[in-house]
């Protein structure tokens, strides 16, 4: 999926939603998936590189997250503050989470410390 001068790219294996400019990944989401409650996405950190700050690019990656969830019929449980706040400015385009949902995701993630 190309916007602006980037492309955003799934590297499902490694977690990774990726931004690249010229073959460079500029900016990223690192995430994992849920399978139960319910099957989701759980964004944990985005980062931009410094010098590709101010581009739109971690907005981006945020919306194209929400679309790779529905295109797969999925949850999007989001643990990580960027996209908290993405949420809250765009929650057309983002479903809410259950609380049962997010306390599943915080679990998963602390019994995994070193995926992250």
């Amino acid at each position: 999926m190309a916007m602006g001068d980037f492309e955003i790219r799934d590297d499902r294996a490694a977690g990774r939603l990726e931004a690249v400019t010229e073959g460079e990944v500029v900016g990223r989401i690192e995430y994992f998936v849920l399978d139960a409650p319910e099957r989701a996405l759980v964004p944990v950190h985005t980062i931009v590189e410094p010098a590709h700050e101010g581009k739109g690019i971690a907005g981006s990656l945020a919306r194209e997250l929400y679309a790779v969830a529905a295109r797969e019929d999925s949850a999007v449980a989001p643990l990580c503050p960027y996209v908290i706040k993405w949420v809250e400015r765009h929650p057309e385009q983002a479903p809410a989470a259950g609380p049962e949902l997010i306390r599943a995701a915080k679990a998963w993630l602390a019994a995994h410390p070193e995926r992250f």
